[in-house]
């Protein structure tokens, strides 16, 4: 008997041990995959709500992409241009009608890594001293958060001066990501700078950068990026190994948050690679653009509301959760409208808050004063960097329910219902069930006929499973197996 119970020891140790060092890897809690989950509760099979957003995928397979002018691309008619690393080879041919030296705009998007490098093609510099200008428009009609750095890779030279811009509204209007040049003083009256010399305070400033503007073609110098990572990377470290910092920011700057998001980018290019001070006039052939592939990493917006994103009719749009609806899931479903539509919230971390929708027949919702109902009823938000621990901390406080089953739980074995109110055990009441119902009964919860139950004392081996909990969350004890 008594080695059976050291057994029985053993196990609960090894289980608590597992529990407390359990840590949520980077994958499992950044992506909020997961939009709800089945529990069990007293009264059944019921719903556990959780923010949630779409896997990051490449989104230019979705985009719509539009030339300025529309006839700029080279072709029609046949023409002959230059090499631009070797001015005597003037040999390359672009032809429209023949698809193997047609360089059409879906060149820009197909698969990397074909031999020869497909590419799309501009007309080549022949109207000089007129700039030769060229506006590539990418729309996805949706809204679009990106995750990773934009990258444009350059079969020609790469541009002598560029404008990247992004539209929040389908096109309505545009403002600049950022300015490349190789005189950033000369093209745009900017000083240069590069993402290195940005801070949290300067983020969102949209700079002049001369990184990405030699002319000619080296074997790595290809590519131009606008640096999403790097400017992540401010909140969540070099490593983005503290995002709950970033989300932190995210979820409570809505300036931050619309910085990277976009529902249309425009290329904007207006000089090319020249390779010398001056421009060589009798052979203008050697001037044009080209452009082999172009990376967009990101993912549909549905305000954390949606773990998915369909393609259809050549349309994205979410597949909206927590009873709201809509191409970005921005407003509740009909009859859903029991409070306000909110996004969702990534705090607190790992599961963030899902703020759902609410039938309209529940009524209003109670707000109660948090900093009343005592630290123990709330979960506090994870150490985030020392800047931006109050927003994160203010994110959590306003967002607060009646009985959110991340900040204020039920208690005494109350079950949450719609986050609008606790369903109390028999014994007990009070907005959270912290009260014992006999204690507002005539005398109070020491009467025989109070309806309290009994305590009965715990049991030894309650006992020291109690003590092995208390010992592993308090005093952070060491792991190994028990010797018993």
């Amino acid at each position: 008997m008594r080695f059976h119970f050291a057994l029985t020891l053993q196990a609960l140790w090894t289980g608590v041990c597992q529990a407390a060092m359990q840590h949520y890897p980077a994958a499992a809690w950044g992506h909020y995959d997961v939009c709800k989950s089945q529990v069990y509760s007293d009264e059944g099979l019921t719903w556990d709500y959780m923010a949630c957003q779409p896997e990051a995928a490449d989104m230019t397979q979705y985009l719509k992409v539009t030339l300025d002018p529309p006839n700029i691309t080279c072709g029609d008619p046949p023409e002959t241009y230059c090499a631009l690393e070797n001015p005597y080879m003037c040999n390359n041919e672009c032809d429209a009608t023949t698809e193997e030296l047609a360089h059409p705009p879906g060149l820009m998007f197909d698969t990397e890594g074909r031999n020869p490098t497909t590419f799309w093609q501009s007309t080549s510099w022949k109207k000089y001293p007129k700039p030769l200008l060229v506006n590539i428009t990418l729309s996805w009609n949706k809204t679009i958060e990106l995750t990773e750095d934009i990258v444009l890779t350059f079969e020609s030279g790469r541009p002598e001066q560029m404008v990247l811009e992004k539209s929040l509204d389908y096109g309505r209007t545009w403002q600049p990501y950022q300015f490349y040049a190789t005189d950033c003083l000369d093209a745009f009256t900017m000083e240069p700078k590069t993402v290195q010399d940005l801070t949290q305070h300067t983020l969102l400033d949209i700079i002049c950068t001369e990184d990405y503007s030699r002319g000619y073609v080296w074997k790595n110098d290809k590519t131009v990026r606008f640096e999403i990572k790097d400017r992540f990377a401010l909140f969540a470290g070099p490593r983005l190994h503290n995002m709950a910092s970033l989300y932190g920011q995210l979820d409570t700057t809505k300036k931050l948050r619309d910085f990277f998001t976009i529902t249309d980018l425009r290329i904007r290019l207006l000089r090319p690679a020249t390779g010398a001070t001056m421009v060589d006039e009798n052979n203008l052939s050697r001037y044009f653009y080209a452009i082999s592939d172009i990376k967009v990493q990101g993912r549909c917006k549905c305000n954390l509301h949606a773990n998915s994103c369909v393609y259809d009719k050549e349309k994205l749009s979410c597949e909206c959760e927590h009873n709201t609806t809509g191409p970005d899931c921005g407003r509740c479903k009909r009859n859903y409208q029991g409070r306000a539509w909110s996004a969702g919230s990534y705090l607190p971390i790992p599961k963030g808050t899902a703020n759902i929708c609410i039938p309209s027949n529940i009524g209003p919702v109670i707000r109660p004063n948090v900093s009343s109902l005592g630290v123990a009823n709330r979960k506090e938000a994870p150490q985030v960097a020392l800047s931006t621990a109050p927003s994160v901390h203010v994110a959590n406080s306003k967002r607060a329910r009646v009985c959110d089953n991340e900040l204020l739980r039920c208690q005494n074995g109350g079950t949450c219902i719609s986050n609008v109110r606790c369903s109390c055990p028999t014994g007990y009441t009070g907005l959270l069930c912290e009260k014992r119902r006999c204690e507002s009964e005539l005398g109070g919860c020491g009467g025989p006929d109070s309806g309290q139950a009994h305590l009965t004392p715990p049991s030894t081996s309650r006992l020291l499973l109690l003590l092995l909990l208390g010992s592993v969350l308090l005093r952070g004890v060491s792991c190994r197996p028990a010797v018993l």
